[in-house]
């Protein structure tokens, strides 16, 4: 008893959209084609797949895990229509990116841009945690992350290494220093982004290595907010240094002692390393 696939697709959509409705104006096709093949869908598995509540539907437990696998279907249905249309030479379609932070990732696409002009590239910006669920969620094609990840579904490649420094305001004693030694860190109101972020991760790993206990006085969620907190005088921030922008009121400080660093790296679920849009932008954004 073989799945038809435009039942699949509607059930998709549906999941996808959260409602019949919309799942219809997605595909393209009228209201009552998508609730007869999702139901026919059902009937023919004796399942329940989704849950009507009013104008909005809810996934059942059977509807959820089959939701998980329609991401995977669709994803590899794309990949393979625009392979056939583009004949190899990826004249369309579309690359998604997730990245920690915009300083690479914006390069990265700029290099692609230039080889691949009709390929159609959106970016999603996380900390770590959030960027690699993408990729295994299958909301992104490639991640570009700060750190090595231990996931045998997951294939990553090196990009680039850069030191975490410390960063303060203009009337803070440190200020004016070169270096710093990690445990003076232990006295000092830290301003540090939510867990999962990259610096965070760096810096508690050596305070680790080091058994420098790191207790931030606040937790932010986001960039921005870690320097103007600094700029404020609430305390001292960390950075990768190459995303450090010049300031009149603050200044970086080396660690003495410590490496604290942060590894970028291309990463791609491994099953899809053979896709030809993730096959290109590897090779053109690793390239010299």
């Amino acid at each position: 008893m073989a799945i038809v696939f435009t039942h699949l697709r509607s059930f998709h959509a549906v999941a996808e959209n959260r409602g019949f409705t919309a799942a219809a104006d997605a595909l393209n096709i009228s209201q009552p084609t998508v609730t007869t093949q999702v139901k026919e869908l059902e009937d023919r598995y004796g399942v329940e797949l989704v849950v009507r509540r009013g104008r909005r539907v809810e996934l059942s437990e059977t509807g959820a895990a089959l939701f998980d696998v329609t991401k995977r279907i669709m994803t590899l249905h794309e990949e393979a229509e625009e392979l056939l249309l583009s004949s190899g030479r990826l004249e369309t379609g579309q690359l998604r990116l997730a990245a920690v932070g915009p300083f690479h990732a914006t390069e990265m696409v700029a290099r692609f841009l230039a080889k691949y002009p009709s390929i159609k590239v959106s970016m999603l910006l996380g900390n770590s945690d959030q960027t690699l669920q993408r990729i295994l969620d299958l909301e992104s094609d490639v991640a570009i992350l700060a750190h090595a990840v231990e996931d045998p579904r997951i294939s990553s490649v090196p990009f680039s290494t850069h030191d975490v420094v410390v960063f303060v305001n203009v009337d803070h004693p440190w200020y004016g220093r070169e270096e710093v030694s990690i445990t003076e860190l232990a006295d000092q109101p830290l301003i540090l982004r939510e867990l999962g972020s990259t610096t965070r991760r760096a810096l508690e790993q050596a305070s680790v290595e080091f058994g420098v206990p790191i207790k931030p006085l606040l937790e932010i969620g986001s960039r921005e907010g870690v320097w103007k907190a600094v700029e404020r005088g609430l305390g001292i921030g960390v950075v990768a240094d190459f995303e450090f922008v010049a300031h009149p009121r603050l200044g970086t400080i080396r660690f003495s002692d410590a490496k604290v660093q942060t590894e970028y790296r291309l990463c791609c679920l491994m099953e899809r390393r053979g896709s030809p849009k993730i096959e290109a932008f590897m090779e053109t954004v690793l390239a010299p």
